[in-house]
């Protein structure tokens, strides 16, 4: 099984206050970072969006987002790709 189909049959499960751990890409001109990023599941959406450059205006372009509140009480939102890989995590002890 592939990260990709592995990465997808994970999202399609996550629900609100699910714990989950996102191994991903951050890529800066020629540079490339893996990091990871761990919370709770705030919500997961498709977001269509006209990121593509010259495209026909009738395309339709999506991606899937994250949005986590992270242990220190922030919020982020990460966007899911071919190169994320999605891990769910036990929730913590008295959540």
């Amino acid at each position: 099984m592939s990260i990709e189909s592995t990465t997808r049959d994970v999202l399609n499960t996550l629900q609100p206050g699910d714990r989950i751990e996102v191994v991903h890409q951050v890529k800066v001109g020629l540079k490339i970072w893996h990091t990871r990023t761990t919370g709770t599941v705030e919500h997961v959406r498709r977001r269509r969006h006209g990121l593509h450059f010259r495209r026909h205006y009738d395309d339709k372009v999506f991606s899937d987002e994250v949005k986590l509140r992270l242990d220190d009480g922030s919020l982020t939102t990460v966007s899911i790709d071919e190169f994320s890989e999605l891990h769910k995590l036990p929730s913590p002890v008295g959540a």
